[in-house]
């Protein structure tokens, strides 16, 4: 049976007024009647653009001229951002985007969750440039232009963009993309090498390289003088997380510092910390303050990952027990506390979308709880939560939608009060949506 060809893409552009922004940063617009979604466009402009799919019910293209601009339109910093799909929104000005992000999880409280906060919360905001500490680069030799690529896949597409620099990465990293893609393909293994993981701490830079074979002692040696002329740690990981080993130099230890609460972390490339140091400090401040702690409190940290909120929490109360999927994140956690000299501290492995009542640790009852989980939400913990009766939940989220779900639930079945919600700029340039919530048990 032979396939049936796709119709190419119209190529001539074509005018649409843009109505909003959707979740994705794309501004959406109506052509005889079909929803078209729109890089590159903001609301209340006219543009052209170019189809780039199309769909049954929807289109996709890329604005090519701007016939009206919005007064919140700026100059994109990066000179890749109309290629580059890493930042949705430099062409943006960084007020009009967080007061965006508040929109979005506002619109998702009310239509999905059916709730609405009592009180919203001032953004928390920090730096828009060289902010991002974490992430994954794709890498890729291709012949046609004799080159090696690294950085971030094109926009809705499996392509890498070619990137002389980035801008939102640490500059450590982000000014070097280029001369770390120009050293990979002098390697007699150039096509070999599939990612890169970026890990920055608080005074250092390491990169994961994800080699899908071993490499010579020569090819060693060329990153070991690109290491060392750069003062760029390099960890080399030829199978799973379990090979990832340090190869220049032999003894690494990434650690980050939480001097407001005499806490460190000690961290290895591939485990989830946040990506936006300033922007985590100030989170954890927050979500103390949200619990309102006290000296008698017992807390439940989920999702705790390494004991980002965990540690700084036992410096604040009688006992923390947290509680993560991952077992290597709970073996470092327990390092974590003990390296730190806090007693207070409970971290246990355990399914979070099983039953936890059975678990000796949830037994013993909590006062107060701290949800971070991942996109996916915690639906599955808050029936648990709700007949332990804890007085105070903060819960931070990666996904407005999944957070507006669990907050229809937690308000309108288990009789909870959303008593205050906010963003916090995390991923500047892009449309990802980072909040956290309050609720507190029974009515005013």
């Amino acid at each position: 049976m032979s396939r049936r060809k796709k119709k190419p893409l119209p190529t001539t552009p074509v005018r649409v007024t843009i109505e909003s922004l959707n979740h994705e940063g794309r501004g959406v617009g109506r052509v005889d009647g079909k929803t078209v979604f729109v890089a590159g466009a903001l609301p209340g402009e006219e543009v052209e653009f170019t189809y780039s799919a199309i769909h049954r019910n929807f289109d996709e293209g890329d604005a090519v001229n701007i016939i009206t601009a919005s007064p919140e339109r700026v100059a994109p910093r990066c000179p890749h951002f109309s290629v580059c799909g890493g930042c949705a929104m430099q062409h943006l000005a960084p007020d009009a985007q967080i007061a965006y992000k508040q929109k979005v999880l506002l619109d998702d409280f009310r239509h999905i969750g059916k709730v609405q906060p009592q009180e919203v919360l001032p953004p928390l905001r920090g730096p828009h440039w060289g902010y991002r500490r974490k992430a994954r680069l794709g890498v890729k030799y291709v012949p046609k232009k004799g080159k090696v690529l690294v950085g971030f896949r094109e926009r809705s597409s499996p392509f890498l963009a070619e990137l002389t620099r980035c801008e939102v990465l640490h500059p450590s990293v982000g000014e070097r993309i280029e001369a770390l893609g120009a050293m990979i393909g002098t390697l007699s293994v150039r096509d070999k090498i599939a990612q890169i993981e970026v890990a920055v701490d608080d005074t250092q830079t390491a990169l994961a390289l994800r080699n899908l074979v071993e490499l010579s002692d020569e090819d060693k040696a060329r990153f070991k003088a690109f290491a060392i002329e750069h003062n760029i740690h390099i960890y080399l990981q030829p199978g799973g997380a379990d090979s990832l080993q340090p190869l220049w130099p032999e003894q690494i230890q990434l650690r980050y510092v939480l001097d407001n609460y005499d806490v460190s972390f000690g961290f290895k490339p591939g485990d989830f910390t946040q990506v936006n140091t300033d922007i985590n400090r100030q989170m954890i401040d927050r979500a103390i303050a949200m619990l309102e702690l006290t000296p008698e409190d017992r807390v439940l940290d989920l999702f705790c990952g390494l004991g980002n909120f965990t540690l700084p929490l036992a410096r604040r109360c009688r006992e923390v027990v947290g509680v993560e999927g991952e077992t290597k994140l709970v073996e470092r956690a327990r390092v974590n506390a003990t390296e730190n000299q806090l007693g207070n501290v409970q971290f246990h492995a355990a399914d979070l979308a099983g039953d936890l009542e059975h678990s000796p640790w949830w037994k013993q009852g909590f006062d107060k709880v701290l949800l971070d989980p991942p996109r996916l939400g915690a639906q599955e913990t808050l029936a648990h939560i709700a007949r332990m009766k804890v007085g105070r939940i903060v819960y931070v989220s990666c996904n407005p939608a999944t957070l507006a779900r669990d907050a229809g639930i937690l308000v309108n079945e288990y009789g909870y009060r959303l008593v205050q919600a906010g963003v916090m700029d995390m991923f500047p340039h892009t449309a990802h949506v980072e909040s956290i919530a309050l609720f507190v048990r029974g009515k005013k």
